[in-house]
């Protein structure tokens, strides 16, 4: 494959670049309107700020990749069950990982990723 100038992302850089804060952002809204849980609390569950899950809220965050997943009925299945699991206090570290990992080797499975590393072509230009 020639590369043309091109600056070409592996798909680890395009998952932590635009699939993990999708993930983020579908697990949030899960965990709010689904679990009626508090933005605060969530944030803890999360380990993330208040801040940042005020801001996948709105779509400030993790925005380009949301639509994509939602298209996946596996990997949103994923995501509900991970937002289930937090919904519970003392959720496993190892049960957190797990689910994560399935939903990205799901979202790679599904070529969402390739249609996603186009997106991130063009941003770069």
């Amino acid at each position: 494959m020639i590369n043309r100038g091109r600056k070409l992302k592996p798909p680890c850089m395009i998952i932590v670049q635009y699939v993990l804060p999708a993930i983020r952002v579908l697990i949030t809204k899960d965990l709010i309107e689904r679990h009626n849980l508090r933005k605060i609390n969530v944030s803890a569950k999360m380990k993330l700020t208040p801040a940042a899950i005020t801001q996948y809220m709105k779509g400030e965050r993790g925005a380009a990749f949301v639509e994509k997943i939602a298209k996946s009925d596996k990997t949103m299945e994923i995501l509900s069950e991970l937002a289930e699991a937090l919904s519970k206090d003392n959720t496993p570290a190892e049960i957190v990982i797990d689910k994560m990992c399935m939903a990205c080797m799901t979202i790679r499975s599904e070529g969402i990723i390739c249609q996603g590393s186009q997106l991130a072509r063009v941003r770069e230009f």
